[in-house]
C-alpha cells in the first residue's frame, strides 16, 4: 500500500490521472480543468511518467509539443480508481448527488460497482478477512502475520499475475 501511496497518494496525482481517464492529454487542458499551477503540474506529470503510468509522446504537427497518455500500467488502476469514487460520492457527495457518473458506453447505463464477497457469497466484511504474510513480505511482515498462505499450501487462483517489470 505504501508504494502505491508513493506513486498516486496525493491530490495532484490522483486529479491528474481523473483528467486522463476523461479523455485529457495537454499540458495547458490538465492545467486549466485541475486549477493547477503549471510548476506543480510538471512535477507530478514527471513521477507519473518515472513510475510508468503515464507516457509522454511527441505531437508530429507541434515541434516541441508533447500529450501526456496513460499507459497499461495507469490504464490499469482505472478499477481502484473507480473504488476510490464511489467511496467518495457515497460518503461525500453533495445532497444532489456526485458531479460526474461514469456509464457504460454500449449500454449507456450507470458503472455498477460489484459488491465484494465471501467465497460463500455472502457481503464481505472487515470482520471475514484474514491478514497473512504474501510471498514477497520482508521477515518483519513474515514475523508479524505469521508466514504466508503460500507457505500452508494455500493457493488462490484469482490473484493477479504480476505486470511489473523487474530492473
Amino acid at each position: 500500500m505504501a508504494r502505491a501511496m508513493e506513486v498516486v497518494g496525493d491530490r495532484w496525482s490522483i486529479l491528474i490521472l481523473r483528467e486522463a481517464y476523461y479523455g485529457v492529454k495537454r499540458f495547458d487542458e490538465f492545467e486549466y480543468y485541475i486549477g493547477i499551477a503549471s510548476n506543480i503540474l510538471s512535477t507530478r506529470l514527471k513521477k507519473l511518467i518515472d513510475a510508468g503510468v503515464m507516457a509522454r509522446v511527441p505531437l508530429p504537427e507541434h515541434a516541441g509539443r508533447y500529450e501526456y497518455v496513460l499507459t497499461e500500467k495507469g490504464r490499469d488502476f482505472f478499477p481502484a480508481y473507480l473504488a476510490l469514487k464511489k467511496w467518495g460520492d457515497d460518503w461525500l457527495a453533495e445532497p444532489a448527488g456526485p458531479q460526474v457518473v461514469f456509464r457504460e458506453r454500449a449500454a449507456g447505463r450507470p458503472i455498477e460497482y460489484p459488491a465484494l464477497r465471501t467465497s460463500g457469497g455472502k457481503p464481505l466484511r472487515l470482520e471475514d478477512v484474514e491478514i497473512v504474510a504474501g510471498a514477497g513480505a520482508v521477515p518483519f511482515n513474515r514475523k508479524r502475520f505469521g508466514g504466508n498462505a503460500a507457505d500452508r499450501g494455500v493457493v488462490d487462483s484469482n490473484a493477479p499475475v504480476s505486470r511489473r517489470k523487474r530492473k
